[in-house]
């Protein structure tokens, strides 16, 4: 495997990826591709079974949450690989864009969506610079029940709290907290995956 990387990539990505969803309750994480069906390469990544191959620093606030005591890939408790055909939709990829922008939103009382927001092209900004990383020709995936009649739903417009997706979340109530929706995006080319995911959660 070889990953084209440039000396600033690094530096630029992992400051986008805290800029852009450093707030809100996020993973971000990528993987190896070594299957055809990537499906199992994604589950990898949310098992953390694999590292980033290229080392890139992401976001996962429960990596060592005792809660992964008792469901290991907390807070997914995704379905199995041969089962990801009918949880999961294309996206375009200005709707992959907008997918992650809004995952810079609170699920709960969120008083400034990215559609109204002053700075919402430096965040869409962020959001390419998160996908730039699998390149021209990647594809983009997403749990988000909108995009199984249309690969470019108008994710910007109906924000966190108007999207609904097949959840990958856990049910269980683990210390306190309740899982209660979510939103996500994969990313796939021939070396990678990269997973980004939103919780709401209380």
């Amino acid at each position: 495997m070889v990953l084209n990387v440039t000396p600033d990539c690094r530096g630029s990505w992992e400051a986008a990826v805290l800029r852009l969803l450093g707030d809100p309750y996020n993973f971000v994480a990528a993987g190896p591709r070594l299957h055809e069906d990537w499906a199992h390469d994604v589950l990898a990544v949310l098992r953390r079974s694999v590292p980033d191959p290229r080392g890139w620093a992401g976001l996962d606030r429960d990596r060592d949450n005792t809660a992964r005591h008792e469901v290991p890939a907390y807070p997914f408790e995704p379905p199995a690989a041969s089962e990801f055909p009918g949880c999961l939709h294309p996206l375009a990829t200005e709707a992959a864009v907008a997918a992650l922008a809004v995952m810079a939103e609170e699920w709960q009382a969120e008083f400034a969506p990215v559609r109204s927001r002053p700075d919402r092209d430096a965040v869409l900004a962020d959001a390419r610079t998160l996908l730039d990383r699998y390149g021209p020709t990647a594809g983009y995936w997403t749990n988000a029940t909108a995009a199984a009649s249309d690969p470019a739903p108008d994710f910007l417009a109906a924000g966190l709290r108007g999207t609904e997706s097949r959840l990958f979340l856990t049910g269980e109530y683990i210390n306190g907290l309740d899982l209660f929706d979510d939103l996500g995006l994969i990313a796939v080319n021939d070396d990678e995956v990269g997973v980004f995911w939103s919780f709401g959660a209380y």
